[in-house]
C-alpha cells in the first residue's frame, strides 16, 4: 500500500475476479480526511490534492490525510487545536457519486464506485453494494442487504432486508449471480454465488439458494427447494408498492 502514482480504479480491467483482485492491488490507495482547523497555517503552496477553505481563524481541510498531516505537522506552533474526520483507511474503490442518480439512496447505504443503479431504484439504510453490481429500474435492495461485486439484479426486483447475494470476489466465480426481472426475495436470504434467479421467482425469508430457480417458482429452506408455482395468493403477498418508487 501506499500513495504513489495517480491511477484509478476504472483505469483497469474489470472484467473477471482476477482483473478485479489485481486492479484493487495496483490502484492508488486513499485515505482521505476533512480537518476542522483553528488558528493560523501557512498552506499556500500546497497543491491541488488539498482543498483548503479559510475565514479568519476558521479552517476547513480536505484532502489525503498523508499531505494534510505534513501541514499539522508544519504548522503545531499556530494552530490552537483541530478536528480530524475520516471513514476510511488506504481503500482502493471510490464510493459511487450519487447527485446525478434519478435513484432513491437513504442514509448510510455504501455504494462503491462502477455501480450502475437504474431510474427509480431504491436502496435503503445500510445496504452495500460491491464494484460492478447493477440494480435495475424500480428495483428495491432492503435494509443491511449485501449485493457483491458484479451481481446483476433486474427490474422490479424486492431484495429483503439483510439479504446477501454473493459477488464474483473470494472465492472468484466466472458467473455472476444474475436477479431476472420482478424476482421477490424475503429477508435475510443468502444467494451464492453464479446462480440465476428466474423471472418472476419467490425466495422465502431465510432461505439458502445454491442452484438455479426456475421462473416463477416460490422455493424455501436451507438449501432452498421448489415448493409450488406463483399464483394469485403469493401475489397478493409480495405487492410491490409504487408510491414507494416515485
Amino acid at each position: 500500500m501506499g500513495y504513489k502514482g495517480d491511477i484509478g480504479i476504472n483505469s483497469f480491467d474489470l472484467s473477471s475476479p482476477d482483473s478485479i483482485a489485481k486492479a484493487i492491488k495496483n490502484t492508488k490507495k486513499s485515505t482521505p480526511v476533512k480537518v476542522y482547523l483553528q488558528g493560523y497555517i501557512n498552506a499556500t503552496e500546497e497543491n491541488e490534492a488539498v482543498k483548503i477553505f479559510n475565514s479568519e481563524s476558521l479552517w476547513i481541510l480536505i484532502g489525503e490525510y498523508h499531505l494534510i498531516k505534513r501541514i499539522l505537522e508544519e504548522n503545531k506552533g499556530t494552530i490552537l487545536h483541530y478536528h480530524i474526520e475520516q471513514d476510511r483507511r488506504n481503500s482502493a474503490i471510490p464510493l459511487l457519486n450519487l447527485l446525478e442518480l434519478e435513484a432513491r439512496v437513504e442514509p448510510s447505504a455504501i455504494i462503491r464506485e462502477n455501480v450502475l443503479i437504474k431510474k427509480n431504484a431504491i436502496i435503503m439504510m445500510g445496504a452495500v453494494i460491491n464494484i460492478g453490481a447493477e440494480i435495475g429500474e424500480n428495483s428495491m435492495i432492503d435494509m443491511n442487504c449485501v449485493i457483491g461485486a458484479k451481481a446483476i439484479i433486474g427490474n422490479n426486483v424486492h431484495i429483503g432486508a439483510g439479504t446477501v447475494i454473493a459477488g464474483v470476489l473470494e472465492p472468484p466465480s466466472v458467473n455472476p449471480v444474475i436477479i431476472k426481472d420482478n424476482v421477490f426475495i424475503g429477508a435475510n436470504a443468502v444467494v451464492l454465488e453464479g446462480v440465476c434467479v428466474g423471472e418472476g421467482a419467490v425466495v422465502a425469508a431465510g432461505s439458502i439458494i445454491t442452484q438455479d430457480v426456475p421462473s416463477n417458482s416460490v422455493v424455501a429452506g436451507m438449501p432452498a427447494r421448489v415448493i409450488k408455482m406463483k399464483n394469485e395468493k403469493t401475489l397478493e403477498k409480495i405487492k410491490i408498492l409504487d408510491d414507494l418508487r416515485g
